[in-house]
């Protein structure tokens, strides 16, 4: 029994809303006015509606302050793609006139996916798999996008490796990609130093340094035939990647304690290190020309499908969504945590780094063209190439050369090594959460994903290993984290219910989501995403490498890879739907109903069989 002091003196119930200051989000409590007497009343509490978070909510793990997060989700949504692929894809389809397609594309679908998968894992404090059980059936997306996560790691980890192989070569007087006096060099390498302007026809079928030590001198390219002819490991990238696979185990063994203190060197440095080249670069002759084919604006380009569906996919692969690591991280927030402002400012870092990185890029760019006496689209291009090849053969070319290129690697070390970090968070974070006995023993756990990880990642460090890399890049992480983002925002906004939702987002931050993120989550982002879907697979091109092209039994072992990760959503539903008990009508019930509202469903309410469920924003 508990006294308040009250002037009106009406015999009544009323709720309040009470926020304790340890509590986990705000709380109904029922007050019932039990009597009067000489002024006092008596009433009697009982708590309402306690907060839906799981039961070991209690004693997660959570970030030790709120910039850990922060720079965690930052540091993984800003990896190398934001340095190769947006200067490169905004340059192409008619310089600033793509920036139209592509805020557009990240208003209405970027940004609601990114807020979705925070607040999802947030209010659930589970992992990609575990959240699930907002819809049982549906759980076979969770284990999808770990399946992905853990494709990604593969390949992934091999880019580190390779900028830790050049990081270390360039602690030297002179760059070994400077000139063609290499014992890797072939007949026809032509020194980067010499005079571009020869009138000698043979100049087209030459290589420059840059190209030839990446190929030849780090890759071993030269020595394989193709994917069926890989070879043994190089040792010396094999060594690369055995220190990245020690750095991911030492940065997540212990959880977002330990990795929340390592982004803050990680996801920091890379701002760092392009303030710094963009000062250089701006001063570098020809700067001005590349930067403005930068930003030239053609806005005819917009009249062409390719230039909306080259936006539509940069935004759907540079946020991250789709992978669970969002859904992880978040997992560990205070539930309480303002999600929403989270999401806002996370992908308006992504976008503005993305945006201002191509002026690094292109600075560079331009001195190259100048130098080689070449239009800009002749040195202008995206991937591995442009990082591994002309961006080292530029840095080359300055004072200081070794000092610049030391500077760059660490940034592209720094980039790829805390989304490789947030990958394999996902993984750990989804499966730990699912099984007990691997959270008792997430050390262990941790070590075994990594070794799995370096194992598979030897393929790609072979000879011929450069064609395992794009095989994977190609299928592993294209179609199917379209499918997986797809199923994830239906079955959050329709088969849970976007209101039911929003209820879950008003209860963690005291304010629901205004009807514009409601009417994107539920229609716009779909239809948004079903489009991308079709287009990828209607535009879909066999991969190449150069002039490699792929045989027919790789391209058949692609696609087994990537349905192997989507096909795990039909499979569980089949096997969830028929393990339940019942009729059709009850395994369906069941099946598509929260887990916390299967008492609901034992009383024959059932509100995915109601019209306004799947009507109401």
């Amino acid at each position: 029994m508990s006294k308040s002091r009250c002037s009106v003196a009406l015999m009544s119930s009323v709720v309040a809303t009470a926020k304790e200051a340890n509590a986990t989000g705000p709380k109904a409590v029922e007050l019932v006015l039990v009597k009067e007497q000489n002024g006092m009343q008596l009433t009697n509490s009982t708590l309402l509606n306690p907060p839906q978070s799981p039961a070991q909510a209690q004693d997660r793990e959570t970030w030790s302050k709120k910039a850990d997060f922060l720079l965690s989700v930052i540091g993984f949504a800003v990896d190398l793609a934001n340095v190769w692929r947006f200067p490169y894809l905004c340059y192409k389809n008619g310089g600033g006139a793509f920036l139209v397609p592509y805020l557009l594309f990240m208003v209405i679908a970027g940004m609601p996916l990114f807020y979705m998968e925070l607040a999802l894992g947030q209010f659930n404090r589970e992992g990609a798999a575990g959240v699930w059980k907002i819809c049982p059936i549906l759980k076979g997306v969770g284990y999808t996008v770990i399946l992905i996560s853990l494709y990604i790691g593969f390949f992934y980890n091999v880019i580190i490796a390779w900028a830790l192989h050049y990081l270390f070569s360039s602690f030297t007087t002179e760059l070994p990609w400077t000139h063609c006096n290499h014992t890797w060099n072939s007949p026809r390498c032509s020194d980067a130093r010499a005079p571009s302007s020869s009138p000698d026809p043979n100049d087209t079928f030459r290589t420059t340094p840059a190209a030839e030590y990446f190929e030849r001198g780090v890759l071993h390219l030269h020595e394989s035939q193709g994917i069926d002819d890989l070879g043994p490991p190089r040792w010396q990238l094999a060594s690369c990647l055995v220190l990245v696979i020690v750095l991911l185990y030492f940065s997540l063994w212990k959880g977002v304690k330990t990795s929340g203190k390592v982004v803050w060197i990680t996801a920091t440095m890379p701002y760092v290190v392009l303030f710094a080249l963009l000062l250089r670069g701006v001063t570098l002759p020809g700067a001005v020309d590349g930067i403005r084919a930068y930003l030239s604006v053609d806005f005819h380009r917009l009249c062409e499908a390719s230039v909306w569906i080259d936006a539509a996919v940069q935004i759907c692969f540079s946020l991250g969504v789709g992978l669970g690591v969002l859904i992880a991280f978040s997992s560990y927030n205070k539930f309480t945590n303002n999600c929403y402002r989270d999401a806002i400012i996370t992908t308006s870092v992504n976008s503005l780094t993305s945006f201002s990185s191509g002026f690094v890029v292109f600075s560079f760019l331009g001195y190259m063209a100048q130098k080689h006496s070449v239009p800009i689209g002749d040195v202008a291009k995206d991937g591995p190439g442009l990082i591994f090849v002309i961006y080292p053969e530029a840095l080359a070319t300055l004072p200081l050369s070794s000092v610049w290129a030391v500077v760059f690697f660490v940034m592209l070390l720094t980039l790829g090594i805390d989304s490789a970090m947030g990958g394999m968070e996902s993984v750990i974070t989804g499966l730990i959460d699912e099984f007990q006995l691997l959270r008792r023993h997430r050390e262990l756990f941790t070590l075994a994903i990594v070794l799995a990880t370096f194992l598979l990642s030897l393929f790609c460090v072979t000879n011929g290993g450069i064609y395992v890399f794009t095989l994977l890049d190609h299928f592993a992480a294209g179609t199917s984290i379209l499918f997986g983002v797809l199923m994830e925002v239906i079955g959050v906004a329709w088969f849970y219910g976007v209101w039911q939702f929003s209820d879950d987002i008003k209860q963690m931050t005291g304010q629901r989501p205004s009807l514009y993120w409601r009417l994107c989550w539920k229609f716009i982002s779909p239809c948004f995403l079903l489009f991308v879907v079709v287009v990828s697979i209607a535009t879909f091109r066999p991969p190449h490498y150069g002039g490699y092209i792929f045989p027919e039994w790789a391209n058949a072992l692609g696609w087994t890879i990537a349905a192997s990760s989507m096909s795990v959503v039909p499979i569980y539903a089949a096997y969830k739907f028929c393990s339940l008990p019942g009729s059709s009508r009850e395994k369906l019930a069941y099946a598509i109903t929260p887990e916390k509202e299967h008492e609901r469903v034992d009383r024959g309410e059932v509100r995915q069989f109601t019209l306004r469920h799947w009507l109401v924003v």
